[in-house]
């Protein structure tokens, strides 16, 4: 060997060993490899900069680090890629009236005036969770309904998908609404509640969150991902204030969540011009902009080609022109932004899927743009989003929670290439999944139940629903860590524990590879790490030292 060459590697031997800070030992390390494989490991050695100086297989030496961590043979994951989340809505709704779970108008109402009783301050109610389609009536809450429980102050409860909102009559008045107010373009409005476009007319009235709040929010929001092992999120429809929220906790040193962020619409565009580069050491940058082309099944906003099965009489909310949504998606391309777009009906695939075309004509191949949801998809347009490289942003546990409402709501050839997740795979589409949280938790053990099985946590229905589209369980684990991390363009930081990527990882309380579904959906996360640091853990932990070095 030449000295030269000797010395270059001595120094690189050298380098390597004098990062090696942290020494993650007896571990039962799952993880996908490039190739979409399953592969494991035994232990993990991170640097000082807080990657991956490599994996530790059954029979290697051990090498030296400063500190040594042993993980008593639980499993070690990569941390998760939520790749489609409400960041901020995650934590305010959990600060505020929960209506997640409600089986009846009664019980909201119940909740409603439990929670008035324990906040007489609060100027103005609000909440979120509620879906009609879990009563025995299926009707929506009316203004009625409220001002029966609270009439002397505002009260606004969001719907559990976010695309329709309850009003009081107290709220509509503070927000000069009336009995002939029209609705706008692409919203309804009726008795009380107000649908997709129609939203805006109550929130335009109510005040805005002070820094504090917004603060309070986020920290809860990131209490919340981390112990369920989310550790990256696609921040889907970010604010300029959200922006500076996750700013304000970059800068004090509390942004653990790593944060690929989609502005909503091009507003934003005026103060972020163009993406912006990684920021807090890889853990925020500005990559996309969100459009919206329709609104959701539950609320039969999602545009369909033809008319709903369970109400003849419409086929869901155009949001945009053909003309309109190109001529938006193309200034933000024309920046530099990646693009998504939220599309759930047949309808509105087809148009964000010629969108896309007309943007590749212009722009190339290589610029991944991205289906939000991508839920009910014409069979013969499920070969052109492969063809087209866009990417399929996708919820596992929304086909479990919409299973009985859309067999209502579409007819058994339109449910053939619903939530079709191997279908949307064989076409060459890139598949990245998250839970839309907090439409759905932002678990994603039971969106990895989902995936694999088509049945809900307690198993239903039997044999699973179109299994068809069942996916193994390393291309669901691809699809919730390599495949985030590519659809945010970040597959060279993040997604999976190789040498040079951040040591992100998290430690359950069970080999998801040897239960089945049902129990893989209850699995518990131990620990989350980010950046080779412990960020979260479900009981206090004793020391590196303590724990075996």
């Amino acid at each position: 060997m030449k000295p030269t060459v000797f010395l270059a590697l001595a120094a690189s031997l050298l380098s390597s060993a004098s990062l090696a800070d942290t020494l993650v030992t007896n571990a039962n390390g799952i993880q996908v490899d490039s190739a979409g494989h399953l592969q494991r490991f035994s232990g993990l050695l991170i640097g000082n900069d807080g990657k991956v100086v490599r994996l530790l297989h059954a029979g290697d030496a051990l090498p030296k680090a400063s500190s040594t961590v042993d993980a008593h043979g639980e499993t070690l994951l990569p941390g998760f890629i939520d790749s489609h989340g409400h960041v901020m809505e995650l934590g305010v709704d959990a600060l505020h009236l929960d209506l997640v779970g409600t089986h009846s108008l009664a019980e909201l109402q119940q909740r409603l005036r439990d929670y008035a009783a324990a906040h007489p301050d609060a100027k103005w109610i609000e909440g979120a969770g509620w879906n009609q389609e879990l009563w025995p009536d299926r009707k929506y809450p009316t203004a009625a309904d409220l001002d029966a429980v609270v009439s002397d102050r505002p009260v606004v409860l969001e719907r559990v998908d976010g695309h329709a909102l309850v009003a009081n009559s107290a709220a509509m008045r503070a927000a000069g609404v009336t009995a002939q107010t029209p609705a706008p373009a692409g919203g309804e409005i009726i008795d009380g509640v107000f649908v997709d476009n129609a939203k805006a007319l109550i929130n335009r009235a109510i005040p805005a969150p002070t820094q504090a709040e917004m603060d309070q929010a986020f920290a809860k929001s990131q209490d919340i991902l981390l112990g369920f092992g989310v550790t990256s999120v696609g921040s889907m429809s970010t604010s300029l204030n959200d922006w500076n929220t996750f700013g304000r906790a970059g800068d004090a040193g509390s942004l653990n969540v790593r944060l690929m962020v989609y502005l909503l619409g091009l507003d934003p565009l005026k103060t972020i011009p163009h993406p912006t580069p990684w920021l807090y050491d890889d853990r925020l940058r500005a990559v996309g902009v969100k459009f919206f082309a329709d609104g959701a099944l539950g609320s039969r906003g999602a545009w369909l080609k033809r008319p709903y099965s369970d109400a003849p009489n419409t086929t869901g909310n155009q949001l945009h022109s053909d003309a309109d949504l190109r001529a938006q998606e193309n200034v933000a391309a024309a920046a530099g932004f990646q693009i998504a777009t939220h599309a759930i009906g047949d309808a509105a695939n087809a148009q964000v899927i010629s969108t896309y075309e007309w943007l590749n004509s212009k722009y190339g191949l290589n610029r991944r743009w991205r289906i939000e949801h991508a839920q009910i998809v014409d069979c013969a347009d499920l070969p052109r989003i492969g063809r087209g490289y866009m990417i399929a942003s996708m919820q596992p546990t929304h086909q479990t929670s919409d299973r009985l409402m859309a067999e209502k709501r579409l007819d058994p050839a339109r449910l053939k290439c619903a939530y079709a997740w191997q279908s949307m795979l064989r076409t060459g589409a890139k598949l990245a999944f998250g839970t839309d949280f907090p439409v759905e938790s932002p678990n994603p053990f039971p969106g990895l139940s989902a995936a694999i099985s088509r049945q809900d946590i307690n198993g239903q229905p039997p044999g699973g629903w179109y299994p068809e589209e069942r996916l193994t369980f390393a291309q669901a684990l691809h699809a919730y860590t390599r495949g985030g991390a590519y659809a945010g363009f970040a597959e060279q930081k993040i997604g999976a524990l190789d040498p040079g990527k951040w040591a992100d990882f998290v430690i359950v309380d069970q080999d998801p590879t040897k239960v089945n579904p049902q129990q893989l959906a209850r699995t518990q996360v131990l620990e989350t790490w980010v950046a080779g640091k412990e960020v979260w853990s479900r009981s206090p932990q004793p020391s590196a030292t303590e724990r075996g070095k």
